[in-house]
């Protein structure tokens, strides 16, 4: 255990360590098993969902998504995260990211199961007692239940302990009697079961109980309308005066917030996988229309201007893929070193997430932009067949813009990145004032000249490293200017978000390309996106420091963010032209 200690990699540590490539798991690792798997939900959503995207869409058959549901469930899809002894398959994280991934592609049914298998099957999973564990999780490995989570109310999104619902003990105190509005519940025109959050009589915390839809005193609204994700079931539900057993309370009285932060941190992960599933079916869309598309004698795709689009699509893409199952990995670790000192399983898998809260947040985020990029550029690749609905960029365009609210927004979650990060420096998690203190040392002294790396691994390891130096000297110097009050200067802690997103998936992308033996086309990805990265860094860095420095102690940062941010330079004409000629050939 001694030795697994040494090598696990801690949330939030890559800011101050050297990571090896050796260390990290990318998507070219997955086993023949794994491998199968994908095929397994490829094969699925190409030949039951793909096909049926309108109808679904249209609301007219409210009974499709329940049966495909039911499909899904018959091959195991809904299943992949419980452990076989309650029907399912109990495959470790990064396989179940996997899953989240292929399935990203399906549009509203990637809603419909991703929230099924996380945000409404997990609470019961991970907090469940054993009877609870037995009662429901075999139905919904199986997809006899369906199920929805509800945190949201009208008065309570992001900060979701104010919510209003309550819940009494009844007289004999058999029953809790529920009361509560909730709202944007997904599945929730056809779920068998709830996960409700409400308080307890006047407590300060949420509980969660588990609500049976056959409980007398639920009623909901019509379907709502919406942007996106048309064929997803959203609805308003209420709770009135509805009876739930006392053996219906999940976990302990007053412990419902961390059940949804922990299960939100999961949702979020999985999230960015749907998310580059989806980018993967966009790219592949804009590639062939690209191909196909005549102007003036000759493909669209032989044009500069779609070539530098096709090839950002699809280093962002890979950029992204690459951190989450990064993160998958180190996650993966972190449950196997907690289980191996004595944890259970479900302890384990929920401490191994809440580890890793900064780089789900990071992914989340980065996830969402992506696919928001990369359906954007979509849309202008296709013209005006972009924008009509006979072709598959109008609905990829709109389902992709909830990403960035879902889960938290990404506001919130640039937010939860940075002060999660603080507070583990404070509490003595992380040590982040020793490498911080360094930077300002080496800031104030004369820097070194001559001896640059030319080979394009080793400038692209110096510019990572310099990039965290420059992030460190920021974040440092904004909290000893600023101090306790540092979490309301909310714009500089989006600046410094941006800049660890981008640190974060940089090193992700170059990790990948020396792990998987330096490929030509992975590393012209990989040097275009960390040209951006480090355009963004520096962009950021700035606007933090002009928002809490002035004087000398400004002008000092400004030279200090300079030197830190400063990149090779890079053609990035011929970068784009190189990857986008790969992408038309593959």
């Amino acid at each position: 255990m001694q030795t697994l200690e040494k090598t696990v990699m801690k949330g939030g540590e890559f800011i101050i360590k050297q990571v090896e490539a050796s260390e990290i798991f990318t998507p070219e690792d997955f086993n023949e098993e794994q491998r199968m798997v994908s095929e397994t939900c490829q094969e699925f959503i190409e030949k039951e969902v793909l096909p049926h995207l309108d109808l679904i869409d249209s609301h007219k058959d409210p009974e499709i998504m329940p049966k495909l549901l039911d499909e899904a469930g018959k091959l195991g899809l809904l299943g992949t995260s419980v452990p076989t002894e309650y029907g399912g398959f109990g495959m470790d994280f990064n396989t179940s990211m996997l899953v989240a991934e292929v399935i990203g592609a399906s549009h509203s049914f990637a809603v419909a199961l991703s929230a099924h298998t996380g945000i409404g099957t997990l609470p019961i999973l991970y907090y469940g007692n054993e009877e609870q564990k037995m009662q429901y999780l075999p139905k919904l490995a199986s997809g006899e239940f369906k199920a929805a989570y509800c945190l949201t109310e009208p008065d309570s999104g992001s900060d979701a302990n104010s919510g209003k619902s309550k819940a009494v003990l009844s007289a004999d105190g058999k029953n809790y009697v529920l009361n509560g509005q909730k709202m944007w519940i997904t599945n929730g025109g056809f779920a068998d079961v709830f996960t409700v959050f409400a308080k307890i009589d006047s407590d300060e915390n949420l509980s969660a109980f588990i609500v049976e839809k056959s409980f007398p005193g639920i009623t909901m609204n019509a379907e709502e309308e919406k942007m996106g994700i048309k064929g997803s079931s959203t609805r308003q539900i209420f709770f009135n005066d509805c009876v739930v057993p006392v053996e219906n309370l999940l976990s302990e009285r007053g412990n419902g917030f961390k059940i949804a932060v922990n299960i939100l941190n999961i949702g979020r992960a999985k999230l960015a996988a749907a998310a580059i599933g989806a980018c993967k079916a966009t790219i592949k869309h804009s590639i062939q229309y690209a191909q196909e598309r005549k102007q003036f004698g000759v493909s669209i795709g032989s044009f500069g201007a779609i070539q530098s689009k096709l090839a950002e699509q699809s280093a962002r893409t890979f950029a992204s893929e690459s951190a989450i199952y990064r993160a998958g990995k180190n996650i993966e670790d972190a449950i196997d070193s907690l289980q191996t000192g004595g944890m259970s399983p479900e302890q384990a898998k929920l401490k191994g997430v809440e580890q890793f809260a900064i780089e789900c947040a990071i992914l989340k985020v980065h996830g969402s932009e992506t696919l928001d990029y990369v359906v954007d550029e979509g849309v202008q690749i296709f013209g005006g067949m972009g924008y009509s609905a006979d072709a598959p960029m109008e609905r990829a365009y709109r389902d992709s813009r909830i990403n960035r609210i879902f889960e938290g927004t990404n506001e919130i979650n640039r937010i939860l990145a940075v002060g999660t990060l603080l507070k583990k420096a404070m509490k003595g998690q992380l040590d982040l004032i020793g490498p911080a203190m360094r930077v300002q040392k080496e800031i104030m002294g004369i820097p070194e000249f001559g001896n640059e790396p030319t080979e394009p691994l080793e400038v692209a390891k110096k510019t990572i490293s310099n990039l965290k130096k420059s992030f460190l000297m920021v974040a440092g110097a904004a909290f000893q200017k600023i101090g306790l009050a540092f979490e309301r200067e909310q714009e500089v802690m989006m600046f410094l978000a941006d800049m660890m997103i981008e640190i974060y998936v940089a090193e992700s992308a170059w990790l990948r390309v020396e792990k998987n033996g330096l490929k030509p086309f992975e590393m012209q990805m990989a040097q275009l996106y960390l040209n951006m990265a480090g355009e963004i860094c520096q962009k950021a860095g700035k606007h933090s420091i002009n928002a809490f420095a002035s004087g000398d102690e400004q002008h000092m940062l400004l030279l200090g963010l300079k030197r830190f941010t400063k990149t090779q330079p890079v053609n990035v004409v011929a970068l784009t032209r190189g990857i986008a000629a790969e992408m038309l050939k593959q």
